[in-house]
């Protein structure tokens, strides 16, 4: 997945250990841990995604 623009959530640690990224899709939203970047990813559609923010408050 690395041919996705990832970008590190503003929500991450500022140590730089405990980093969310995300990439957006046409086809939805992919997450991983940004300390194991060719690790296992979730994707998830965009509307799970908009359900998911509004859930957390973001």
């Amino acid at each position: 997945m690395s041919e996705l623009d990832w970008f590190k959530s503003s929500y991450s640690g500022s140590e730089g250990d405990d980093c969310v990224e995300v990439a957006h899709t046409s086809g939805g939203v992919w997450v991983r841990d940004s300390k194991e970047a060719d690790g296992p990813c979730l994707t998830v559609a965009p509307a799970a995604w908009g359900d998911f923010l509004g859930f957390v408050g973001v």
